[in-house]
């Protein structure tokens, strides 16, 4: 039976964010095991911020949520894929569809997206 090993990297480890129809990679978080449960309890993700320390579901200020439909574990059981369907478009904070929209090209980084919405608007900063 395998299980996941949370103390290999210091209880958290990397959730790497998948769209189920496109195989896109919206973006990766990082899940405690408590955050781990509540994604497979609620088939919402669910995320521990290191910036915050504290437990966050996706879209619960954006009403961009992610609807779990596959969970993967690597080889060594130290990192999770996650598949699932995207609500609301945009799985980036910053309002992009992907976190992963800055590509390095000619020796610089490029954006390459433009925001879905206005986090400012969404988060009230």
């Amino acid at each position: 039976m395998i299980k996941i090993d949370f103390e290999k990297m210091g209880g958290l480890i990397p959730a790497i964010i998948q769209d189920h129809e496109t195989n896109e990679i919206l973006m990766c978080a990082f899940l405690d095991e408590k955050a781990l449960n509540l994604t497979l309890e609620t088939g919402k993700t669910w995320f521990f911020s290191r910036r915050r320390n504290k437990y966050w579901m996706k879209g619960e200020q954006s009403g961009n949520t992610q609807d779990v439909l596959e969970v993967y574990t690597d080889c060594d059981a130290d990192t999770v894929v996650i598949k699932v369907k995207q609500n609301g478009g945009a799985a980036c904070h910053t309002g992009n569809r992907t976190c992963f929209y800055v590509k390095w090209e000619d020796n610089q980084w490029v954006e390459h997206s433009e925001p879905l919405f206005d986090p400012d608007e969404v988060y009230k900063k």
